[in-house]
């Protein structure tokens, strides 16, 4: 099967927070909440939300982002300003509830299908199921806020807009927040990450622990890291001797997955590995 999606051009600031996304158990949506406040470089970055985001929601979000890179014509993004006159568009915008200097700020269309958006994210061809996963994963990134703060400037927005969507054909237009946007035009640096290794994923640990991989580690480059950083990575609290022992067991796991989408594992010492990235295809 050919794909569309080849690569996502994310804000770092969204790929390493440590909680921002994380795996969930059942019952965990309707206890938990989201809070999480981040510095990336010179920028502190508060997100929260009144669900915390899983796997599924990650996996989405990575979709839509590089979705949003090819979108206009001749495979450019659609660039949204304050200044357009596309009315559809306007709507999102003020649904992504930009605020301070964000207000000024462009934002990026992504514009497709649920099926799509489904097929290139590798789920299997079931229909209706995947859409509403994928809907509820829209819906929970856009109820997430995000105040930056730099230099005594702020700006303010959603992970995501609300989303325009016409259900009988199955289209979507949704609209990324500024700093997402800036990221995938070239506004700012990226992290970058493969589609074709997004798509050969199977776990939620797996795919948690790529993104923050590849929020630090370069193609074509390494990097050494603990068991335990990399729990971390999937579950951020803190856990007692026994459920710490199951989650390196499900983390050895996770790494297996990576080893499979073509990253280099070498354990060094006993819970130290040097993982080594794929060079850009």
């Amino acid at each position: 099967m050919s794909y569309d999606l080849t690569h996502v051009r994310h804000d770092p600031a969204h790929c390493l927070p440590p909680g921002l996304f994380r795996s969930l158990k059942k019952g965990d949506r309707s206890r938990m909440k989201l809070d999480v406040t981040y510095t990336h470089g010179k920028d502190r970055i508060r997100f929260w939300g009144p669900e915390p985001l899983g796997g599924d929601d990650l996996r989405v979000l990575q979709g839509l982002i590089a979705l949003a890179a090819i979108s206009g014509a001749k495979g450019r993004g659609i660039v949204l300003s304050k200044d357009s006159a596309f009315e559809a568009g306007q709507q999102l915008r003020l649904s992504l509830d930009l605020k301070w200097d964000a207000i000024e700020k462009n934002t990026l269309i992504a514009k497709g299908s649920f099926r799509q958006l489904a097929r290139e994210l590798g789920y299997a061809d079931d229909g209706g199921s995947q859409f509403k996963t994928i809907r509820a994963s829209i819906e929970r990134l856009w109820a997430v806020s995000v105040i930056v703060e730099r230099d005594g400037k702020r700006q303010g927005f959603r992970i995501l807009s609300d989303y325009a969507s016409d259900e009988k054909d199955g289209k979507l237009f949704i609209a990324l927040n500024p700093r997402l946007a800036e990221a995938v035009v070239g506004e700012r640096p990226h992290s970058r990450l493969c589609m074709t290794e997004i798509r050969g994923l199977k776990t939620d640990p797996a795919r948690l622990m790529h993104q923050r991989l590849c929020g630090w580690i370069d193609p074509g480059k390494s990097g050494r890291v603990e068991l335990d950083t990399l729990c971390g990575y999937v579950w951020p609290e803190e856990a007692s001797p026994d459920a710490l022992r199951k989650r390196r067991q499900i983390a050895r796991r996770a790494l297996d997955e990576l080893a499979t989408v073509g990253w280099t594992l070498d354990e060094y010492a006993r819970g130290k590995w040097e993982i080594s990235r794929p060079k850009l295809g």
